[in-house]
């Protein structure tokens, strides 16, 4: 799953959750499919090797395989979230860092935090909101149904347990 519950000692020692986007399609299978594509839009240039065809022909496909190396690395750039949710004590803290280097940080105390789940009506099915702090703040909007549908228990449980263990100091 594209995210992970960690117990993390420093700066903080609550608990952690990070989230990211699923990548269908790693760095080194970038390299291999548009290594891949060159191969086989060139094995057809053979035909016409020394031909003005081959001067008429070769253009487009060097258009086409720089178009798709262009598009897969924009996906890759816009693909580039990371949302941490730290427990820390009496503050919930959310930061999600973007693409392009946007970043955006809430906070809360936990106390207060409600995990809403939102199965329709929202931007995507099964959306997940914690509200609480100065505004609602939608959380996992990248991952998948089910992947946001098993997250929300999970999310209500460390939420919980949470506030069980400020409420024992």
């Amino acid at each position: 799953m594209p995210y992970e519950w960690s117990h993390p000692e420093k700066p903080h020692p609550g608990k952690q959750l990070r989230l990211w986007p699923h990548r269908s399609l790693p760095r080194k299978g970038f390299v291999a499919f548009i290594g891949g594509t060159a191969v086989l839009i060139a094995l057809p240039l053979l035909t016409v090797l020394g031909t003005p065809v081959l001067w008429g022909v070769l253009p487009f496909l060097v258009v086409a395989v720089s178009g798709l190396y262009w598009a897969l690395q924009r996906s890759y750039r816009d693909g580039e979230i990371l949302e941490t949710l730290t427990f820390d004590g009496d503050c919930l803290h959310l930061e999600r860092f973007g693409p392009r280097g946007k970043r955006q940080e809430w906070q809360a105390n936990p106390h207060w935090v409600q995990v809403r789940q939102h199965e329709t009506g929202g931007p995507v099915p099964q959306y997940i909101t914690l509200s609480g702090g100065p505004r609602e703040v939608e959380l996992g909007a990248f991952l998948s149904d089910q992947e946001r549908a098993a997250l929300a228990p999970e999310l209500r449980a460390a939420l919980r347990d949470h506030n069980g263990k400020r409420a024992g100091h």
